[in-house]
């Protein structure tokens, strides 16, 4: 099953399931209580904490939940803040394998620059919408670099239920002062660039 936001971000091939941490999590909640799909694939936009570019298409199956204030030393979690669906696999294993999609149903058409180099790119969920560059490298750091409003929810839900999952993002702005204008901008193309993608992605499985 393919999931989506929904809204200003819908597809034909996806299920709306809400903008934000709580309307994604409640609403995909009820879906999976229904009828428990084989998987779940999520697709949507991204804001970049730098290194990645506008219009670059990242696969991932590591979501976090990270405040700036965590950063900052100014608040702690006393749960999970990072989830993945990625087995615990060697790291030859990881990057000759474990990056492909096809555990949720999508055959990959090409590697992501992310699994070319090894590793999962982590995708970082918050209902605020960061506009600090100066916090970027923080995020990087800890290879965290996007920024998406329902990811960690969709993770976390899929968790739950025992579901395989995995996200399809394309980056529509850079997390900083523009953020807002740049992906108005972007948003249009981004959709069709992101739809174009996913469909050849399914029919190359």
């Amino acid at each position: 099953m393919i999931v989506c936001a929904g809204k200003s971000e819908q597809f034909d091939f996806a299920h709306p399931i809400g903008i934000g941490l709580i309307e994604s999590a409640v609403n995909l909640t009820r879906i999976c209580e229904l009828g428990k799909p084989d998987h779940i694939v999520f697709v949507g936009t991204a804001g970049s904490y730098g290194e990645k570019e506008i219009f670059d298409i990242i696969e991932s199956r590591v979501a976090a939940n990270v405040e700036q204030s965590f950063f900052e030393g100014k608040s702690y979690s006393p749960i999970d803040n990072v989830i993945s669906s990625v087995e615990e696999v060697s790291r030859e294993t990881r990057e000759a394998e474990s990056n492909s999609l096809d555990s949720v149903g999508l055959k990959p058409k090409r590697w992501s620059k992310a699994t070319r180099v090894g590793g999962e790119t982590i995708v970082n969920s918050s209902n605020y919408i960061t506009t600090n560059k100066e916090i970027w490298k923080d995020y990087t750091a800890q290879n965290i670099h996007l920024e998406n409003m329902e990811f960690f929810a969709v993770m976390k839900v899929a968790q739950m239920f025992g579901i395989p999952v995995a996200g399809i993002f394309i980056v529509t702005n850079y997390c900083d002062e523009n953020a807002h204008e740049d992906f108005k901008k972007n948003h249009a193309e981004a959709m069709n660039r992101l739809s174009a993608y996913v469909k050849a992605r399914a029919e190359a499985k």
